[in-house]
This record gives structure tokens, C-alpha cells and sequence, in this order.
């Protein structure tokens, strides 16, 4: 269903701002920074805090001792958290003319160096006291930002202050739009969280990320009275496209904190800087409903959620104790990352429009068009048929680096195929109702996982549980099933999944219900699939290694 049925308002329809090949993503900051000037731009808990004109003058002057200390080098490492330090680093390279590479640093050694390498990273910008509170081994190639600041000259600074105010922008755009000859530069590649398989590089132009950007800022309203809550890494593309580039693309300012887990922080970072856009996970805001008081989270207009399923307890709670909705979106890193959205409800001339329906990801943001087909045959299914979905718009990654042939399955006649089921209903929300990925075939049945989730969250209530499948010699696989309720015991918990509705075959083993503290996560926020699924094929012995 890629066009909006009678009766909702066509957001794919209007305007998106034009842009061309020369514009780049720095190019846009030195614009917003040149008419913000004084504005708060970036603040973070070390105490680190600048305005649109410091963070202009510091990315250029940083800039010029990068471009020294790199030379013919095209993608450069960060190795940082969300911080105001990180942002800079990031806009200092594309000054520099080189592109950023967030690696994610909570993925494992062995992965990180596969990223690595695939990129060709030669230096990777980072702090020793990150890597020392971190627990991360220095690698060669590692450059340390405290040291690289010693190497700021005189030159380096007085010049920053000349690009940044009085230098013409016809010649900044000259200076500093990277390669003339490439008509759809690389802004960044961004590394998949690796929770089900090796991490895939995602390669991403300017043009997808800004025209993200553009669509999501005809939906949220954001402007230098705004700040934004920086909790995601820049390394998720969440974090560097909504807490990242969009906060400083629209004048608003952003406050970090590298650990999104910090409740406590969190909720004293928000009171102090008064943010009004919220942008994490369910399970973040979890943590946050236990710790944040009311009055904290006063100045919030906005929260988003997404990379898990948001169960209704949760949006329920929030809602009473904050007074505002938890809004749950859609996306993945290939889509650079926003696909679809709620939104608050909104009245125009023609009446009152649904922005915002529960159990939904929401509408498709302005330029995203979606559409759920038959898994085998690609046909077009209709109005609240399951299938898999699939989305395109300018937002669409160029493709996998360095593995053409996932380039080529992931994509369909010009259209991405996410690899999850959804629905679309008659007013053209999004339901997302399993991924493909996350199915396992028993005795000749596919068997969703989230179902079996669904069904044992409903009986321990503010639990989460994560399902898994193994083999089995009889049926094919089986499954595991792991829940963060230690009080609660298997046996109590698999009395209670008899008598629910779930077919029998669908019910994990007795023995295959696993009791733990938590359960484990990436530093998204996402459930580490792979090693979940590790502890499954530990739990239940050699015979399925």
C-alpha cells in the first residue's frame, strides 16, 4: 500500500526540500551554526558545553589538524560515546574532507576488527579515559583526541574564526563539499549491531541522511527553543541521525550522556536543560519510569521509541506518570533510519487527523512509500494482509560495502525488503507483526517467537522475555525461552502457558524456560540475538552446537 487511503492526509505528497550534489551535511551545519550563532548547540555530562558558533569554530580548527594527520585517507574511525566531543570529531572529519566511521564498541573484538577492516580504517579517533572506563584495548592506528588538541596552532585557531564568520558561503562550499567528481559522496557507513550474524557495513550518502532529517522535521517542529536527550551512541543510526544530525541541522540543542541505562543522569540531564524530544528505546524508558521523577521530565514534548516492540504496560505508565505518549517508530540503518512514525494528532482545514495509533509504528514519514507483498511471489497483498514489507524513498542505503550479492537480496525492483512481517491497515498505519528471521520451523510449522513472547509478558506482566530456537534431532528445532523474572520459576511459568491459548507445539520445553537477572542487550537498547542465542545452544548441551 504505497499511497494514503481517502480520509488521511497525504504527508508523502508534499514538499521535501530540494537538494544537489554539492550539498553535503557539513554544509548545512555551517549554515544553521552561522544563523544560531549564540544559540546553545551541545552540552554533555562532563561538563562540556558550546554554543553553534564554538562548535563551528572547534569542528574547523580540529579539522585542519586532521586533514595533517590523515593524509590520503577516505574513511576515518571514531571510538567515542555520545558526547559533545563525539558530534565535533564527527564534523571535523567531513571539514577535513574525510568520512566518519562510528564503530560500535560494544559489538567485540573480533567483530570491531572486522569493521575495521572492511572499511579500511588507518586511524581511529578516541580517548584514552573512554578506553580506560570503557575496558577497551588500545589498537594500532589509535589517535587520542587529548593529545591531538595539543597540536591546535595559533594558525589552526584564527583561521577557524575566519571560515567561520566572515568567509563568503560560496567559498566554504568550494572549500569544504569534498570530492567535486562525486556526484553521491558517502557520508558514513554504519555497521550493523550484529545481533543476528556479522556485522554488515551500511553504506549511506548525504543525500539519505539529510533527507531524513528534512521529513522528520516536517512531522516534530524542532527549533532553538528545543533540546534534544542524546543517550543513543553515534554509532547506531538512530543516534547519528536523530540525536545527532537533526538537533544541529534544526538549531536546537542537544544534551549527551553515553550511558542510556543511567536513569538517575538521565533524568537530571533532562530538568537541567529542560529537553523537550526524548529519543530511545521501550526498554530505556523501563529504567526511566522506575528513577525519573514527574517533575524531571516536565519539559518533554515529544518521545520516541523504537528498536523493540513497545508493550502496551509500558506506554500505559509512561503516559500516566509524564502526561505525554510514548511515540513508537519503525526503522532500520538501511533506511538511514526512519521509516514510519506516530505522531500527536493534529487539526488542519480539513479536520482532526490521527497522528498517533497504538500497536502501530505509525504512518510512513513524508518520502517513504511502503508496501506489504507475498513472501514467495512478491504480489501485492491489500488492506490488513500479513506479509513482508517493503519500503523505498531517498533515504535508501546505497547498498552493503564490499557484498553486492546482500546488496542485490535485500533489494527488490528498487524497493528494500526489511525481512519483517507487517500489515498495513485502512488508514495507512504500519503494524509490525513478526520478523522472518525470527520464526523456527517445528515439526513442519513456522512458529513466531514474538507471539511466544507476548504470551509469557502477558503472564509475568513487567517482565521481558526473549525466545530463541535450537535444533532438535525430531522436529527440527525447538525453543528456548528466557525470562528476566528469577522469582518466578519454570515450572509455575510453564502451568501458566498450558492454559493459555498458544497450540501446543508453540510451547517451549519445561526445562527450556530459563529464569535470568536480565536479559542481554547491545548498547542500542536492542536484545543481543546472538548471544542469546549462544546461551540457548549452551543451555541445552552439545548435541545442538
Amino acid at each position: 500500500m504505497s499511497s494514503p487511503p481517502a480520509g488521511r492526509p497525504d504527508h508523502t505528497a508534499r514538499a521535501i526540500r530540494s537538494r544537489d550534489h554539492r550539498d553535503r551535511l557539513q554544509l548545512e551545519f555551517v549554515r544553521t551554526a552561522r544563523k544560531y550563532w549564540s544559540a546553545f548547540a551541545a552540552a554533555d555530562t562532563t561538563g562540556q558545553k558550546l554554543t553553534y558558533g564554538r562548535m563551528l569554530i572547534g569542528a574547523l580548527a580540529l579539522g585542519r589538524v586532521l586533514a595533517r594527520r590523515t593524509p590520503g585517507e577516505n574513511a576515518v574511525g571514531t571510538l567515542l560515546p555520545a558526547s559533545v566531543w563525539s558530534a565535533v570529531t564527527n564534523i571535523a572529519l567531513y571539514m577535513a574532507g574525510r568520512m566518519p566511521v562510528n564503530l560500535n564498541f560494544t559489538i567485540g573484538a573480533d567483530a570491531l576488527t572486522a569493521a575495521i577492516e572492511q572499511a579500511g580504517i588507518k586511524t581511529i579517533l578516541t580517548s584514552r579515559k573512554f578506553l580506560e572506563k570503557a575496558g577497551l584495548e588500545e589498537r594500532p592506528g589509535m589517535v587520542f583526541l587529548e593529545e591531538l588538541r595539543l597540536e591546535l596552532t595559533s594558525a589552526d585557531k584564527a583561521a577557524a574564526i575566519v571560515l567561520a564568520r566572515l568567509t563568503p558561503m560560496p567559498l566554504i562550499r568550494r572549500w569544504f563539499s569534498g570530492p567535486a567528481s562525486t556526484t553521491s559522496p558517502l557520508a558514513t557507513i554504519i555497521f550493523s549491531s550484529g545481533s543476528t550474524g556479522v556485522p554488515k557495513g551500511v553504506m549511506l550518502t548525504h543525500n539519505n541522511i539529510l533527507s531524513n532529517v528534512d521529513s522528520l522535521a516536517q512531522l516534530f517542529h524542532m527549533g532553538p527553543s528545543d533540546v534534544f536527550l542524546g543517550v543513543l551512541p553515534l554509532f547506531h543510526s538512530f543516534g547519528f541521525t536523530g540525536t545527532f544530525w537533526f538537533p544541529l541541522l534544526m538549531g536546537a540543542g542537544v544534551a549527551y550522556h553515553p550511558n542510556p541505562m543511567d536513569a538517575k543522569t538521565v533524568g537530571e540531564l533532562v530538568e537541567t536543560y529542560k529537553a523537550t524530544m526524548l529519543i530511545s528505546t521501550p526498554t530505556f524508558c523501563n529504567a526511566y519510569l522506575r528513577r525519573c521523577t514527574k517533575e524531571q521530565f516536565a519539559s518533554l514534548k515529544y518521545a520516541i521509541v523504537g528498536a523493540e516492540k513497545l508493550r502496551r504496560q509500558v506506554a500505559d505508565e509512561f503516559r500516566e506518570k509524564y502526561g505525554i505518549d510514548l511515540l513508537e517508530g519503525y526503522g532500520m540503518t538501511e533506511m538511514a533510519p526512519v521509516v514510519a512514525v506516530n505522531h500527536p494528532d493534529f487539526t488542519d482545514e480539513r479536520g482532526r487527523h490521527i497522528g498517533n495509533r497504538p500497536g502501530s509504528v505509525g504512518h510512513p514519514i513524508p518520502g517513504i512509500s511502503a508496501k506489504v507483498v507475498d513472501q514467495e511471489t512478491g504480489e501485492d497483498l491489500g488492506i490488513d494482509c500479513a506479509g513482508l514489507l517493503l519500503v523505498q524513498g531517498p533515504s535508501m542505503m546505497v547498498g552493503y560495502l564490499d557484498q553486492p550479492q546482500r546488496t542485490a537480496e535485500a533489494m527488490r525492483n528498487g524497493w528494500y525488503a526489511t525481512g519483517d512481517i507487517a500489515r498495513i491497515d485502512a488508514e495507512g498505519f504500519i503494524f509490525i507483526t513478526d520478523r522472518l528471521s525470527r520464526f523456527s520451523k517445528i515439526g513442519g510449522e513456522m512458529v513466531p517467537h514474538v507471539r511466544v513472547e507476548d504470551a509469557i509478558n502477558a503472564i509475568l506482566g513487567d517482565s521481558v522475555s526473549i525466545v530463541t530456537g535450537v535444533p532438535d534431532a525430531a522436529k527440527g528445532e525447538r525453543l528456548v525461552a528466557f525470562y528476566a523474572r528469577p522469582e518466578i520459576a519454570p515450572e509455575q511459568l510453564w502451568d501458566a502457558l498450558c492454559a493459555s491459548d498458544l497450540p501446543r507445539l508453540w510451547l517451549p520445553r519445561r526445562d527450556n524456560l530459563v529464569p535470568l537477572e536480565a536479559i542481554p542487550t547491545l548498547g542500542t537498547g536492542k536484545a543481543d540475538l546472538r548471544r542469546i542465542k549462544q546461551m540457548a545452544i549452551e543451555h541445552s548441551g552439545p548435541e545442538v552446537a
